[in-house]
């Protein structure tokens, strides 16, 4: 690896100099280098997910053939849409952050849908080889703001918007989301990186599956971001997403200063409730979300006030969610299992947590 400067906008973090780190900043270093000073592993996880499609194409056109992803984010200075961080080699004075922020994307339809006329272009700065996830995507630039669209089946699409909105009548910070003709998008919540976002494997490592452990690196930053892990892990175990972890839910950081603010709005549900298949029954006996939620309430003893969700509230919540579930001879009217679904989940936990989880109005 090349001796590189790294920087947050124009100001300079550390040096990289023989593979290793030498801090500029301590506490402006990304939370993943302080961690673990790894800073090949840091950079890598910056690059575009190599088993998508899409992204074999994008590279292509781009002239980028090798698998290497430490090759793929330095052709773009490892700068993302979500953060302030880039990098360019240590000998490089001209460079600044006007030159390798990101202002246009000519490679959105590439990336997201493979799409032919968008294959011969000359190269151009685009935040597609940084955009990392196993799903499809691209981001596109709307009036000035920067939104993930993403592709996926008519069963993820509905989970992922339903539980945007079971989330937000909740009053649990979430990632906002819009129907985006066949796809999903949503919208950058860092709004052009005036915060840093970085995701919680710089805090946790890959620990994800252990909910005391989280609850208890994240209380280091403060209770109030230890409260918004509770009420996410509660949404998990609701909405039964299976796929909660360390790359897909984070923190906040001030770019000027490095201070951990919050934790990141909610985000990533399209592996949830019933995008891989409808449960054989509503009823709900052992549940490791539940389980693994009630652990975390006891130990953690923090009043948690949620509204209760009623039966005709769901049902209106359901309404205007443009992607049909398929009918099937065992669930010929699947809004109505989704509905008896969540409400049982809605149960099990009130009555598991009854000496924590307290009704709103």
């Amino acid at each position: 690896m090349t001796d590189l400067l790294l920087l947050s906008k124009d100001t300079p973090i550390a040096k990289v100099v023989d593979g290793q780190i030498q801090a500029i900043l301590p506490a402006r270093l990304p939370l993943f280098l302080r961690r673990t000073g790894d800073i090949r592993a840091w950079l890598e996880s910056r690059a575009i997910d190599r088993h998508r499609t899409n992204s074999r194409l994008l590279k292509r056109a781009l002239r980028l053939e090798s698998p290497d992803d430490l090759r793929t984010v330095l052709r773009v200075n490892a700068a993302t849409i979500t953060d302030n961080y880039w990098v360019k080699p240590l000998d490089d004075s001209r460079t600044t952050w006007a030159d390798v922020r990101y202002t246009v994307n000519r490679f959105a339809l590439l990336a997201l849908t493979g799409d032919a006329n968008s294959f011969n272009q000359p190269f151009s700065r685009t935040p597609e080889l940084t955009n990392t996830g196993s799903f499809e995507k691209c981001w596109r630039l709307v009036d000035g703001q920067w939104w993930l669209v993403k592709a996926g089946t008519a069963q993820e699409l509905f989970s992922e918007l339903l539980i945007y909105r079971i989330g937000q009548r909740l009053g649990f910070p979430m990632a906002e989301y819009q129907p985006d003709g066949d796809f999903i998008r949503s919208r950058d919540f860092t709004h052009h990186a005036a915060q840093d976002f970085e995701s919680a494997v710089g805090i946790i490592g890959d620990a994800s599956g252990d909910y005391v452990q989280n609850y208890q690196a994240l209380q280091v930053y403060g209770q109030p971001l230890a409260d918004a892990y509770l009420q996410m892990c509660y949404l998990d175990a609701l909405v039964f997403n299976m796929d909660r972890h360390e790359n897909n839910f984070g923190v906040l950081r001030d770019s000027d200063t490095g201070a951990v603010c919050a934790l990141a709005p909610f985000y990533d549900h399209n592996i949830a409730l019933v995008s891989r298949g409808y449960p054989k029954s509503v009823a709900i006996g052992r549940d490791i979300l539940i389980d693994d939620f009630t652990a975390l309430a006891q130990f953690a003893q923090r009043p948690l006030s949620v509204p209760v969700l009623g039966k005709e509230e769901l049902e209106v919540i359901l309404q205007g969610i443009p992607w049909a579930l398929p009918v099937t001879d065992a669930v010929p009217e699947p809004a109505r299992l989704v509905v008896d679904y969540l409400l049982a989940r809605q149960a099990k936990l009130r009555e598991e947590n009854c000496a924590w989880i307290h009704e709103c109005f």
